[in-house]
Protein backbone atom coordinates (compact mmCIF):
# COMPACT_ATOMS: atom_id res chain seq x y z
CA UNK A 1 0.00 0.00 0.00
CA UNK A 2 2.90 2.85 1.08
CA UNK A 3 4.70 1.56 -2.43
CA UNK A 4 1.16 2.49 -4.65
CA UNK A 5 0.64 5.65 -2.67
CA UNK A 6 4.34 6.69 -3.08
CA UNK A 7 3.97 6.17 -6.73
CA UNK A 8 0.93 8.18 -7.05
CA UNK A 9 2.07 10.91 -5.44
CA UNK A 10 4.99 10.61 -8.11
CA UNK A 11 3.15 10.80 -10.71
CA UNK A 12 0.78 13.87 -9.13
CA UNK A 13 4.70 15.41 -9.21
CA UNK A 14 5.42 14.60 -12.49
CA UNK A 15 2.56 15.41 -14.47
CA UNK A 16 2.48 19.11 -12.06
CA UNK A 17 5.89 19.51 -13.41
CA UNK A 18 5.26 18.68 -16.95
CA UNK A 19 2.31 21.37 -16.88
CA UNK A 20 4.53 23.68 -15.06
CA UNK A 21 7.22 23.39 -18.26
CA UNK A 22 3.90 23.84 -21.37
CA UNK A 23 2.70 27.00 -18.70
CA UNK A 24 6.19 27.96 -19.56
CA UNK A 25 6.39 27.24 -23.16
CA UNK A 26 2.84 28.85 -24.15
CA UNK A 27 4.11 32.01 -22.33
CA UNK A 28 7.35 32.12 -24.17
CA UNK A 29 5.35 31.64 -27.82
CA UNK A 30 2.70 34.00 -27.12
CA UNK A 31 -0.02 31.30 -27.22
CA UNK A 32 -2.99 31.56 -25.46
CA UNK A 33 -4.81 28.34 -24.51
CA UNK A 34 -8.21 29.77 -25.19
CA UNK A 35 -7.40 29.97 -28.95
CA UNK A 36 -6.81 26.04 -28.75
CA UNK A 37 -9.89 23.37 -29.64
CA UNK A 38 -11.01 20.56 -27.73
CA UNK A 39 -9.08 17.97 -30.64
CA UNK A 40 -5.78 20.39 -30.08
CA UNK A 41 -5.94 20.21 -26.39
CA UNK A 42 -5.90 16.37 -26.72
CA UNK A 43 -2.71 16.57 -28.67
CA UNK A 44 -0.92 18.32 -26.60
CA UNK A 45 -1.69 15.98 -23.73
CA UNK A 46 -0.69 13.10 -25.51
CA UNK A 47 2.74 14.43 -25.61
CA UNK A 48 2.81 14.70 -22.12
CA UNK A 49 5.33 12.10 -20.69
CA UNK A 50 3.00 10.33 -17.93
CA UNK A 51 0.13 10.64 -20.79
CA UNK A 52 2.53 7.83 -22.95
CA UNK A 53 3.46 5.92 -20.22
CA UNK A 54 -0.25 5.45 -19.26
CA UNK A 55 -0.82 4.67 -22.92
CA UNK A 56 1.61 1.80 -23.58
CA UNK A 57 0.20 0.36 -19.84
CA UNK A 58 -3.07 0.29 -21.84
CA UNK A 59 -1.71 -0.97 -25.17
CA UNK A 60 0.02 -4.13 -23.53
CA UNK A 61 -3.15 -4.74 -21.06
CA UNK A 62 -5.70 -3.94 -24.13
CA UNK A 63 -4.20 -4.45 -27.54
CA UNK A 64 -6.20 -3.36 -29.98
CA UNK A 65 -8.08 -6.28 -31.93
CA UNK A 66 -9.92 -6.83 -35.05
CA UNK A 67 -12.84 -8.42 -34.75
CA UNK A 68 -14.76 -10.00 -37.26
CA UNK A 69 -18.13 -7.02 -37.40
CA UNK A 70 -15.62 -4.21 -37.16
CA UNK A 71 -14.21 -6.07 -40.70
CA UNK A 72 -17.17 -6.13 -42.05
CA UNK A 73 -18.28 -2.33 -40.83
CA UNK A 74 -14.92 -1.42 -42.89
CA UNK A 75 -16.41 -2.91 -46.02
CA UNK A 76 -19.84 -1.61 -46.02
CA UNK A 77 -18.53 2.14 -44.84
CA UNK A 78 -15.35 2.69 -46.47
CA UNK A 79 -15.71 6.25 -47.27
CA UNK A 80 -15.96 9.56 -45.22
CA UNK A 81 -18.67 10.31 -42.74
CA UNK A 82 -20.57 12.20 -45.14
CA UNK A 83 -20.51 9.00 -47.48
CA UNK A 84 -20.95 6.48 -45.20
CA UNK A 85 -23.95 8.08 -43.96
CA UNK A 86 -25.20 8.19 -47.88
CA UNK A 87 -24.71 4.97 -48.00
CA UNK A 88 -26.29 3.35 -44.30
CA UNK A 89 -29.16 5.37 -45.57
CA UNK A 90 -29.09 3.59 -48.69
CA UNK A 91 -28.76 0.25 -47.02
CA UNK A 92 -31.54 1.18 -44.17
CA UNK A 93 -34.20 2.37 -46.92
CA UNK A 94 -33.71 -0.52 -49.38
CA UNK A 95 -33.81 -3.51 -48.50
CA UNK A 96 -37.03 -3.08 -46.16
CA UNK A 97 -39.06 -1.28 -48.94
CA UNK A 98 -38.32 -4.28 -51.02
CA UNK A 99 -39.56 -6.71 -48.74
CA UNK A 100 -42.42 -5.32 -48.86
CA UNK A 101 -43.26 -7.33 -52.06
CA UNK A 102 -42.57 -10.64 -50.56
CA UNK A 103 -45.39 -9.46 -48.05
CA UNK A 104 -49.01 -10.62 -48.45
CA UNK A 105 -51.83 -7.75 -48.36
CA UNK A 106 -53.39 -9.43 -45.52
CA UNK A 107 -50.71 -9.51 -43.32
CA UNK A 108 -52.14 -8.90 -39.30
CA UNK A 109 -49.61 -6.46 -38.09
CA UNK A 110 -50.01 -7.69 -34.53
CA UNK A 111 -47.58 -10.89 -35.83
CA UNK A 112 -44.92 -8.68 -35.46
CA UNK A 113 -44.99 -8.32 -31.77
CA UNK A 114 -41.57 -10.24 -31.68
CA UNK A 115 -39.89 -8.67 -34.22
CA UNK A 116 -40.98 -4.94 -32.73
CA UNK A 117 -39.72 -6.69 -29.52
CA UNK A 118 -36.18 -6.72 -31.40
CA UNK A 119 -36.39 -3.62 -32.84
CA UNK A 120 -36.90 -1.90 -29.33
CA UNK A 121 -34.19 -3.91 -27.68
CA UNK A 122 -31.70 -2.72 -30.92
CA UNK A 123 -32.75 1.20 -30.27
CA UNK A 124 -32.55 1.48 -27.08
CA UNK A 125 -29.15 -0.85 -26.53
CA UNK A 126 -27.60 1.34 -29.15
CA UNK A 127 -29.05 4.78 -27.23
CA UNK A 128 -28.00 3.51 -24.14
CA UNK A 129 -24.73 1.47 -24.87
CA UNK A 130 -23.11 4.13 -27.42
CA UNK A 131 -25.42 7.14 -28.17
CA UNK A 132 -25.50 8.63 -24.71
CA UNK A 133 -21.97 7.47 -23.42
CA UNK A 134 -20.57 9.42 -27.00
CA UNK A 135 -22.78 12.23 -26.29
CA UNK A 136 -21.31 13.02 -22.64
CA UNK A 137 -17.99 11.26 -22.58
CA UNK A 138 -16.75 10.48 -26.25
CA UNK A 139 -15.57 7.46 -27.75
CA UNK A 140 -12.18 5.27 -26.27
CA UNK A 141 -9.19 4.84 -28.56
CA UNK A 142 -7.60 2.05 -28.54
CA UNK A 143 -3.90 3.34 -29.34
CA UNK A 144 -4.01 5.70 -26.39
CA UNK A 145 -6.07 7.13 -23.04
CA UNK A 146 -8.34 9.94 -23.45
CA UNK A 147 -9.35 12.80 -21.08
CA UNK A 148 -12.80 14.45 -20.66
CA UNK A 149 -12.92 18.05 -20.35
CA UNK A 150 -15.85 19.29 -18.06
CA UNK A 151 -17.11 22.44 -18.86
CA UNK A 152 -19.90 24.80 -17.34
CA UNK A 153 -22.93 24.17 -18.65
CA UNK A 154 -21.61 21.75 -21.28
CA UNK A 155 -23.54 18.76 -20.12
CA UNK A 156 -26.68 21.13 -19.47
CA UNK A 157 -26.75 21.88 -22.83
CA UNK A 158 -26.31 18.17 -23.88
CA UNK A 159 -29.64 17.41 -22.21
CA UNK A 160 -31.33 19.77 -23.31
CA UNK A 161 -30.92 18.70 -26.85
CA UNK A 162 -31.87 15.33 -25.66
CA UNK A 163 -35.10 16.84 -24.53
CA UNK A 164 -36.00 18.85 -27.34
CA UNK A 165 -35.50 15.44 -29.52
CA UNK A 166 -37.67 13.35 -26.64
CA UNK A 167 -40.50 16.03 -26.54
CA UNK A 168 -40.64 17.57 -30.59
CA UNK A 169 -41.32 14.00 -31.56
CA UNK A 170 -44.11 14.21 -28.61
CA UNK A 171 -45.54 17.02 -30.19
CA UNK A 172 -45.73 15.43 -33.78
CA UNK A 173 -48.14 11.99 -32.38
CA UNK A 174 -49.97 14.33 -30.33
CA UNK A 175 -50.36 16.79 -33.36
CA UNK A 176 -51.42 13.66 -35.56
CA UNK A 177 -53.69 12.64 -32.81
CA UNK A 178 -55.64 15.36 -33.03
CA UNK A 179 -55.85 15.37 -36.91
CA UNK A 180 -57.16 11.67 -36.95
CA UNK A 181 -59.89 12.20 -34.56
CA UNK A 182 -58.36 11.11 -30.82
CA UNK A 183 -56.58 8.05 -32.81
CA UNK A 184 -53.18 6.94 -32.82
CA UNK A 185 -51.76 7.02 -36.97
CA UNK A 186 -49.59 4.50 -36.09
CA UNK A 187 -51.66 2.25 -34.56
CA UNK A 188 -52.12 -0.84 -37.20
CA UNK A 189 -55.01 -2.62 -35.36
CA UNK A 190 -57.78 0.20 -35.47
CA UNK A 191 -58.22 0.56 -39.20
CA UNK A 192 -58.67 -3.00 -39.59
CA UNK A 193 -61.23 -3.80 -36.67
CA UNK A 194 -63.24 -1.41 -38.50
CA UNK A 195 -62.72 -3.19 -41.59
CA UNK A 196 -63.57 -6.53 -39.56
CA UNK A 197 -66.67 -4.96 -38.16
CA UNK A 198 -68.28 -3.79 -41.35
CA UNK A 199 -67.62 -7.57 -42.38
CA UNK A 200 -69.45 -9.27 -39.09
CA UNK A 201 -72.48 -6.64 -39.29
CA UNK A 202 -72.81 -7.41 -42.78
CA UNK A 203 -72.75 -11.48 -41.81
CA UNK A 204 -75.26 -11.01 -39.23
CA UNK A 205 -77.60 -9.18 -41.21
CA UNK A 206 -77.58 -12.22 -44.36
CA UNK A 207 -77.87 -14.74 -40.68
CA UNK A 208 -81.31 -13.25 -39.85
CA UNK A 209 -82.82 -13.97 -43.21
CA UNK A 210 -84.75 -16.77 -44.19
CA UNK A 211 -82.62 -20.02 -45.09
CA UNK A 212 -85.17 -21.31 -47.63
CA UNK A 213 -84.71 -18.15 -49.76
CA UNK A 214 -81.24 -18.67 -50.06
CA UNK A 215 -81.56 -22.07 -50.54
CA UNK A 216 -84.17 -21.29 -53.47
CA UNK A 217 -81.78 -19.20 -55.23
CA UNK A 218 -79.54 -21.17 -57.29
CA UNK A 219 -78.04 -19.91 -59.87
CA UNK A 220 -79.43 -21.17 -63.42
CA UNK A 221 -77.73 -20.41 -66.97
CA UNK A 222 -79.38 -17.14 -67.80
CA UNK A 223 -79.24 -15.69 -64.26
CA UNK A 224 -75.98 -14.22 -63.99
CA UNK A 225 -73.77 -14.64 -60.40
CA UNK A 226 -73.77 -11.83 -58.52
CA UNK A 227 -70.50 -9.70 -58.06
CA UNK A 228 -68.74 -9.98 -54.91
CA UNK A 229 -69.50 -7.36 -52.14
CA UNK A 230 -67.14 -4.44 -52.07
CA UNK A 231 -64.98 -3.73 -48.81
CA UNK A 232 -66.21 0.16 -47.95
CA UNK A 233 -63.07 1.98 -46.40
CA UNK A 234 -63.97 4.26 -43.51
CA UNK A 235 -63.11 7.49 -44.06
CA UNK A 236 -61.20 8.35 -41.04
CA UNK A 237 -59.26 4.77 -41.75
CA UNK A 238 -58.46 6.45 -45.36
CA UNK A 239 -57.24 9.64 -43.70
CA UNK A 240 -55.70 7.85 -40.67
CA UNK A 241 -53.46 6.20 -43.84
CA UNK A 242 -52.06 9.64 -45.69
CA UNK A 243 -51.07 11.40 -41.81
CA UNK A 244 -49.30 7.88 -41.30
CA UNK A 245 -47.17 8.57 -44.69
CA UNK A 246 -47.06 11.68 -43.55
CA UNK A 247 -45.76 10.57 -39.72
CA UNK A 248 -43.35 8.35 -41.27
CA UNK A 249 -41.94 10.77 -43.77
CA UNK A 250 -41.23 12.58 -40.65
CA UNK A 251 -39.57 9.98 -38.83
CA UNK A 252 -37.53 9.01 -42.02
CA UNK A 253 -35.85 12.52 -41.60
CA UNK A 254 -34.76 11.98 -37.96
CA UNK A 255 -33.37 8.38 -39.23
CA UNK A 256 -31.47 10.27 -41.29
CA UNK A 257 -30.70 12.96 -39.31
CA UNK A 258 -29.51 10.02 -36.73
CA UNK A 259 -27.19 8.48 -39.47
CA UNK A 260 -25.35 11.46 -40.27
CA UNK A 261 -24.55 12.93 -36.36
CA UNK A 262 -23.66 9.17 -35.76
CA UNK A 263 -20.93 8.65 -38.54
CA UNK A 264 -19.65 12.37 -37.64
CA UNK A 265 -18.88 11.35 -34.17
CA UNK A 266 -17.49 8.03 -34.93
CA UNK A 267 -17.72 4.74 -37.49
CA UNK A 268 -18.15 2.86 -34.62
CA UNK A 269 -21.16 4.62 -33.64
CA UNK A 270 -22.67 5.06 -37.09
CA UNK A 271 -22.24 1.93 -37.76
CA UNK A 272 -24.26 0.13 -34.88
CA UNK A 273 -26.45 3.10 -35.02
CA UNK A 274 -27.19 1.78 -39.03
CA UNK A 275 -27.60 -1.42 -37.49
CA UNK A 276 -30.18 -0.23 -34.84
CA UNK A 277 -32.16 1.82 -37.56
CA UNK A 278 -31.99 -1.12 -39.83
CA UNK A 279 -33.92 -3.70 -37.71
CA UNK A 280 -36.50 -0.91 -36.56
CA UNK A 281 -37.47 -0.24 -39.93
CA UNK A 282 -38.23 -3.44 -41.02
CA UNK A 283 -41.17 -4.10 -38.94
CA UNK A 284 -42.35 -0.62 -38.98
CA UNK A 285 -42.48 -0.49 -43.00
CA UNK A 286 -44.24 -3.93 -42.67
CA UNK A 287 -46.62 -2.40 -39.95
CA UNK A 288 -46.96 0.65 -42.20
CA UNK A 289 -48.14 -1.00 -45.25
CA UNK A 290 -50.60 -2.80 -44.14
CA UNK A 291 -52.41 0.03 -42.34
CA UNK A 292 -51.89 1.41 -45.91
CA UNK A 293 -53.53 -1.80 -47.65
CA UNK A 294 -56.55 -1.64 -44.93
CA UNK A 295 -56.62 1.96 -45.89
CA UNK A 296 -57.80 1.54 -49.49
CA UNK A 297 -54.29 1.50 -51.43
CA UNK A 298 -53.57 -1.35 -53.72
CA UNK A 299 -50.44 -3.13 -52.60
CA UNK A 300 -48.32 -1.35 -55.68
CA UNK A 301 -49.72 1.78 -54.41
CA UNK A 302 -48.86 1.26 -50.93
CA UNK A 303 -45.24 -0.60 -52.03
CA UNK A 304 -44.78 2.90 -53.94
CA UNK A 305 -45.66 5.29 -51.17
CA UNK A 306 -43.26 3.70 -48.91
CA UNK A 307 -40.81 4.45 -51.17
CA UNK A 308 -41.76 7.42 -51.24
CA UNK A 309 -41.31 8.04 -47.97
CA UNK A 310 -37.83 6.45 -47.96
CA UNK A 311 -36.79 10.39 -49.93
CA UNK A 312 -37.29 11.20 -45.82
CA UNK A 313 -34.10 9.23 -45.23
CA UNK A 314 -32.09 10.88 -47.77
CA UNK A 315 -33.17 14.34 -47.04
CA UNK A 316 -32.22 14.07 -42.89
CA UNK A 317 -29.00 12.48 -43.86
CA UNK A 318 -28.15 15.77 -46.41
CA UNK A 319 -29.40 18.74 -43.66
CA UNK A 320 -27.45 16.48 -41.08
CA UNK A 321 -24.04 16.66 -43.57
CA UNK A 322 -24.77 20.09 -43.73
CA UNK A 323 -25.21 20.85 -40.31
CA UNK A 324 -21.92 19.32 -39.68
CA UNK A 325 -19.80 20.43 -42.22
CA UNK A 326 -21.09 24.22 -42.27
CA UNK A 327 -22.39 24.08 -38.51
CA UNK A 328 -19.15 22.87 -36.98
CA UNK A 329 -18.36 20.78 -34.29
CA UNK A 330 -16.20 20.84 -30.70
CA UNK A 331 -13.84 18.11 -31.94
CA UNK A 332 -12.44 19.95 -35.25
CA UNK A 333 -8.85 20.10 -35.81
CA UNK A 334 -7.64 23.35 -37.04
CA UNK A 335 -8.42 26.98 -37.80
CA UNK A 336 -10.10 29.38 -35.52
CA UNK A 337 -11.79 28.36 -32.99
CA UNK A 338 -15.38 29.58 -32.87
CA UNK A 339 -17.18 30.65 -29.88
CA UNK A 340 -19.15 28.00 -28.82
CA UNK A 341 -22.53 27.73 -27.50
CA UNK A 342 -23.35 30.15 -24.02
CA UNK A 343 -19.98 30.02 -23.46
CA UNK A 344 -18.40 26.26 -24.01
CA UNK A 345 -17.53 24.63 -26.57
CA UNK A 346 -20.08 23.18 -28.21
CA UNK A 347 -21.01 23.82 -31.66
CA UNK A 348 -24.59 23.24 -33.28
CA UNK A 349 -23.00 20.27 -34.86
CA UNK A 350 -22.71 18.68 -31.89
CA UNK A 351 -26.36 19.22 -31.06
CA UNK A 352 -27.74 17.00 -33.55
CA UNK A 353 -26.17 13.57 -31.70
CA UNK A 354 -27.85 14.46 -28.77
CA UNK A 355 -31.64 15.22 -30.32
CA UNK A 356 -31.28 12.14 -32.48
CA UNK A 357 -30.84 10.35 -29.11
CA UNK A 358 -33.69 11.93 -27.69
CA UNK A 359 -36.17 10.98 -30.68
CA UNK A 360 -34.82 7.09 -30.26
CA UNK A 361 -35.87 7.41 -26.72
CA UNK A 362 -39.34 8.14 -27.51
CA UNK A 363 -39.72 5.56 -30.34
CA UNK A 364 -38.12 3.04 -28.30
CA UNK A 365 -40.86 3.84 -25.01
CA UNK A 366 -43.37 5.84 -25.58
CA UNK A 367 -43.90 5.08 -29.24
CA UNK A 368 -43.64 0.68 -29.20
CA UNK A 369 -43.64 -0.72 -25.93
CA UNK A 370 -47.53 0.52 -24.94
CA UNK A 371 -48.09 -2.13 -28.10
CA UNK A 372 -45.82 -4.86 -26.48
CA UNK A 373 -48.13 -3.92 -23.27
CA UNK A 374 -51.12 -5.29 -24.94
CA UNK A 375 -52.61 -8.67 -23.47
CA UNK A 376 -55.29 -11.05 -24.53
CA UNK A 377 -57.59 -13.20 -21.82
CA UNK A 378 -55.57 -16.46 -22.49
CA UNK A 379 -53.27 -16.27 -19.33
CA UNK A 380 -51.29 -19.09 -20.41
CA UNK A 381 -50.65 -18.10 -24.14
CA UNK A 382 -49.85 -14.12 -23.09
CA UNK A 383 -47.11 -15.22 -20.54
CA UNK A 384 -45.22 -17.54 -23.20
CA UNK A 385 -45.87 -14.23 -25.68
CA UNK A 386 -44.37 -12.54 -22.49
CA UNK A 387 -41.27 -14.49 -22.76
CA UNK A 388 -40.53 -14.39 -26.16
CA UNK A 389 -40.91 -10.65 -26.47
CA UNK A 390 -37.97 -10.35 -23.88
CA UNK A 391 -36.28 -12.71 -24.87
CA UNK A 392 -36.51 -10.92 -28.21
CA UNK A 393 -35.63 -7.49 -26.63
CA UNK A 394 -32.53 -8.69 -24.78
CA UNK A 395 -31.34 -10.09 -28.52
CA UNK A 396 -31.66 -6.98 -30.00
CA UNK A 397 -29.82 -5.22 -26.88
CA UNK A 398 -26.96 -7.90 -26.88
CA UNK A 399 -26.18 -7.33 -30.42
CA UNK A 400 -25.35 -3.73 -29.99
CA UNK A 401 -22.72 -5.32 -27.38
CA UNK A 402 -21.36 -7.14 -29.44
Amino acid sequence: MPSRISLLLCAVIALLLVCQTYAHIFESKDVSVASLSVAEIEDKLQECPLVQALNQHKVATHPPTSSVTSRIFAVLFPGSPAVNALLATLYISGPPNFLLALCPPNIDPSSLSVMVAFAVGGLLGDTLFHLLPEIFLGEDAEEHVRFVMVEPNKNLILGVAIMVGFLTFVAMDKGLRIATGGEDPHDHSHAHGKVEGGEKAAASGIDKKDSSTLRSRKPTKDTPLPAPPTKEVNPSAKLGGYLNLIADFTHNITDGLALSSSFYASPTIGATTTVAVFFHEIPHEVGDFALLIQSGFSKRAAMGAQFVTAIGAFLGTCIGIAVQEFGGSSGSVGGEVQAGLYGTSLQWGDMLLPFTAGTFLYVGTVAVIPELLETGPNKGEELRKTLTQFLAMFTGAGIMLA
